[in-house]
């Protein structure tokens, strides 16, 4: 399933803008890789503790331990991610007072994936070509490949955040499965290309 073609691209310019504004002359403390950014940051202890917790908790669902390979499975999927979605949520909640700390928005890029995952996901069944339950039926195979390859790269995608967020905690991510973890590289072509990136690479080419 590693080698599926992602079917949409995250659109994550508005928080890699934002994530491109931390960007200084630091060079000590945690270094967070995302998506066309990365920087340092010397984390608080609040933003440890729930770093840690968050850590723990997700490396347990089931949705990043397992692939799903029937329609029960998909609907547990969903559901657990939606479970992930609620938790995330309450986390940035606990840190209210840090909105402009890196875990709140490394919290953010987990969120926005899962929200727009869950948007392509509903579209798929809703389309008129599609006049079904694709969670319950999934008779098209087309709604179905594109359903498992969209899963595949929200896992990866919430993996490598996760990796980020166990940077913050200073700590390792537990009890996933060899076979379902991933590197620290980020798969570009699942992302819509920020602006300043693209302009980069056509300074390049016209240098």
């Amino acid at each position: 399933m590693r080698n599926l073609k992602p079917p949409f691209q995250f659109d994550l310019r508005g928080l890699v803008a934002r994530a491109r504004t931390r960007i200084d002359d630091r060079v000590s403390g945690v270094s967070i890789n995302l998506p066309f950014v990365s920087f340092s940051v010397t984390p608080e202890t609040t933003e440890r503790q729930v770093a840690k917790e968050i850590v723990i908790r997700l490396a347990d669902r089931r949705v990043l331990n397992a692939f799903e390979c029937c329609d029960d499975c998909i609907d547990r999927a969903l559901e657990s991610l939606q479970k992930i979605r609620s938790f995330l949520v309450d986390k940035q909640v606990q840190l209210s007072k840090l909105t402009d700390g890196s875990l709140y928005l490394v919290i953010e890029f987990m969120l926005e994936a899962i929200r727009q995952f869950f948007t392509f996901e509903e579209r798929l069944h809703t389309k008129k070509e599609f006049p079904f339950d694709m969670r319950r039926s999934f008779r098209c195979q087309r709604s179905r490949e594109q359903y498992f390859a969209a899963l595949e790269m929200l896992r990866a995608h919430l993996h490598r955040c996760l990796l980020q967020v166990a940077s913050i905690a200073d700590t390792r991510i537990p009890k996933i499965s060899a076979h379902m973890r991933y590197d620290h590289n980020w798969q570009i072509e699942a992302y819509a290309k920020p602006t300043f990136e693209a302009e980069s690479s056509n300074e390049a080419k016209g240098s």
